[in-house]
C-alpha cells in the first residue's frame, strides 16, 4: 500500500500541487484566479479524452431505442439479446465501454487536482508542515508558502458564509446533469435519472456549505467548462426543451420588448 501511495505522490499529485503554486506566483499571488486558470488548463488538457466521452454517450443515446427494442424481443433468450446487442454497437461502430474509459483516465487528475487545492488551502501549522512534504526544492515553490486565501468577498480556505458559491456549485451541475441525460420510455430509468438530476447537485452543493470555498470556486468551474463543452459537442441535450420554449416565448413578446431584450448589456 504504501507503494501505491508514494508512485500516486510522485507522479501524480506532487507534479499537480506544485505546478498549483508555481502558477500562483504568476498571478499576482491570487489563488482563486490561479484555482480558475488552473482547473481551465487541465480541462483543456483532457479535452480530446472528455470529447471522446461526450461523444460515445451521445452515439449510445441514439441507439436506446433500437436496444429496447432487441431487449423487448429477446427479454427471455439471455444469451441472443446480449449477441444482438453486440451486433448493434459493431454495426455503428461503437465500443460499450467507449464512455467508461476516458472517464477512468480522467479520474485520478481531478483527484489529485482536489487534493493539491485542499492542501494548498491549509493555514495550521500542521497543514503547512503536512505540505511541506510535497513541495519540490524550487525556491519559488518554497517562498509562496502560506497562499493568500481572499478572493472577492471569499476566504477560500473556510465555506462561503453567503452561500452563494454553493447555489452556483448546484445549478451549475442541475444544468450540466440536465444536458447529458438521456431521454427514454422506461419508467425505471426515468424515475432514476430524475432522482439523480436532483440528488447529486442538492448533495454537492450541501457538501459545498462544509468545505473551504477554494475547492467549491473549482467545482463551479468545472461545471461552467463542463456545460460549454457538452453544448458544443451535443447541444443542449435534455435542456433542448427548455430553450425552445425560452425562445419561443421570445418570439411572442411584442416588438418593443424584443428590441429591448436584444439590446447589448
Amino acid at each position: 500500500m504504501g507503494i501505491i501511495v508514494e508512485a500516486w505522490n510522485q507522479i501524480i499529485f506532487e507534479p499537480m500541487l506544485n505546478g498549483l503554486i508555481v502558477l500562483y506566483s504568476g498571478l499576482f499571488h491570487n489563488f482563486g484566479l490561479t484555482i480558475i486558470i488552473f482547473t481551465i488548463l487541465i480541462r483543456l488538457a483532457l479535452h480530446p479524452l472528455t470529447a471522446k466521452q461526450l461523444r460515445s454517450s451521445k452515439a449510445m443515446q441514439v441507439l436506446q431505442p433500437k436496444i429496447q427494442e432487441i431487449q423487448k424481443k429477446f427479454a427471455k433468450d439471455k444469451q441472443r439479446l446480449q449477441q444482438e446487442t453486440m451486433k448493434l454497437y459493431k454495426e455503428a461502430g461503437l465500443n460499450p465501454m467507449g464512455c467508461m474509459v476516458p472517464m477512468l483516465i480522467q479520474l485520478p487528475i481531478w483527484i489529485a487536482l482536489y487534493q493539491s487545492i485542499i492542501r494548498s488551502l491549509g493555514v495550521t501549522p500542521d497543514d503547512l508542515l503536512g505540505l511541506s512534504q510535497h513541495l519540490y526544492s524550487w525556491p519559488v515553490v518554497h517562498q509562496m508558502i502560506p497562499l493568500q486565501e481572499k478572493f472577492l468577498w471569499l476566504n477560500l480556505a473556510k465555506p462561503d458564509h453567503y452561500l452563494i458559491l454553493p447555489i452556483l456549485v448546484a445549478g451549475t451541475m442541475w444544468v450540466q446533469q440536465k444536458m447529458i441525460t438521456a431521454p427514454t420510455t422506461d419508467p425505471r430509468q426515468q424515475s432514476m435519472s430524475r432522482m439523480m438530476l436532483w440528488m447529486m447537485p442538492m448533495m454537492f452543493g450541501f457538501l459545498t456549505m462544509q468545505f473551504p470555498s477554494g475547492l467549491a470556486l473549482y467545482w463551479v468551474v468545472m461545471n461552467l467548462v463542463g456545460i460549454v463543452t457538452q453544448y458544443f459537442i451535443g447541444g443542449w441535450g435534455g435542456l433542448s426543451k427548455w430553450v425552445g420554449l425560452l425562445k419561443a416565448g421570445v418570439k411572442q413578446m411584442p416588438k418593443g420588448a424584443q428590441e429591448v431584450a436584444a439590446l447589448p448589456k
